[in-house]
């Protein structure tokens, strides 16, 4: 595995922890990028696009994925670090490692023929060979992203097919499965190949589940013949900070999916949803993650875009401002689903 040379912030302020630093995420604008950076000393772990450009000269691993923004300027997550990072790249892989965090992609195409379950299994045993190479074993975080989702092959749904390539290296592969799952993501993309971005660390993190939703690893097999491999939230921490993690989070109740066809009924139940795990993670955490000391970042996954007013409507239940949320373009894991959100919450 190639291995480009150290890279550090020009400066650094000396107000910062001597703790290793967990890493930052900012939506930004592709014009905003290196003057954040460079006002905020920090060097880039990793840049996700939604159809933005992405200048090359940022060393860091670059995801394109094809999922249409629907509101608001067109924008980059960006997670950054003010520590050293180190740069490594091989044949689909490449990461960015810092202190005790690192973050990665896999990419795989998909050849004709070929079953997305094999595909899934492919990325996964090189997503924990990787890994183990570079002595970051623990998972922290997990988003994978593909095309046609809920399209059918070989007597299954996409998405089944890729829970079952899934389980079966993770299954294999991952010290205390299914226990030691992290926070998960699967969205449907227009078009690409598989995606799959990750952040993992020297050190273990703590997996959470939602008390008002069975495990997704413990549902039942009506919903293919392996469950997803996820936990609902996952929980970092360092000497300054905490980040809560929050998965792909939908209107789903114990393992059911809630009001089929109605999008600002599922955009309420999912809102009920989190509003139940941030407490169960305050609990955790001993840390509040919402209120004045928390920063929060959240992406929006809309099914059809013609849905966006109702959806926009149900969240000022919610305290999400305009400028923390992306609200994206993309296929959720149940075709009956019709919204989806995940978060990021870092707290003093």
């Amino acid at each position: 595995m190639r291995q480009s040379q150290t890279q550090t912030a020009s400066r650094k302020d000396p107000s910062l922890s001597a703790s290793p630093a967990l890493p930052h995420c900012a939506f930004l604008e592709t014009a905003q990028v290196s003057s954040w950076l460079k006002t905020h000393h920090a060097n880039p772990l990793a840049i996700v696009s939604f159809g933005s450009h992405v200048p090359d000269t940022f060393p860091c691993p670059v995801m394109h994925l094809d999922l249409p923004e629907l509101a608001g300027p067109s924008r980059l997550e960006v997670w950054s670090t003010t520590d050293q990072i180190k740069t490594y790249r091989d044949e689909g892989f490449s990461a960015s490692a810092s202190g005790h965090v690192l973050f990665g992609t896999v990419t795989l195409i998909e050849q004709p023929g070929q079953p997305i379950e094999t595909v899934t299994e492919r990325a996964y045993r090189q997503l924990f060979s990787s890994l183990q190479d570079l002595s970051f074993p623990h998972l922290w975080r997990i988003w994978n992203y593909f095309p046609d989702i809920n399209g059918f092959a070989d007597g299954l749904e996409r998405y089944q097919g890729f829970c079952l390539g899934r389980h079966r290296a993770l299954a294999d592969m991952l010290p205390g499965f299914p226990h030691s799952l992290p926070a998960g993501t699967a969205v449907g993309t227009r078009s690409g190949p598989l995606q799959i971005y990750f952040m993992a660390g020297t050190l273990p993190a703590t997996h959470l589940g939602n008390p008002r939703q069975v495990h997704a690893y413990e549902y039942p097999q009506d919903y293919g013949p392996r469950s997803p491999s996820f936990a609902r939230a996952t929980l970092s921490r360092s000497e300054a900070h905490s980040q809560l993690y929050i998965a792909g989070t939908a209107s789903v109740v114990g393992h059911t999916s809630q009001h089929v066809g109605l999008p600002r009924k599922q955009t309420l139940e999912t809102i009920q949803n989190l509003k139940v795990l941030l407490p169960h993670a305050e609990d955790a955490a001993h840390r509040h993650f919402s209120g004045p000391q928390s920063e929060a970042l959240y992406k929006v996954y809309v099914r059809d875009a013609a849905h966006l007013s109702d959806v926009r409507e149900a969240l000022r239940s919610f305290p999400l401002s305009s400028n923390q949320v992306l609200f994206l373009q993309g296929a959720l894991c149940r075709k009956e689903l019709l919204v989806e959100i995940e978060g990021l919450i870092t707290s003093d």
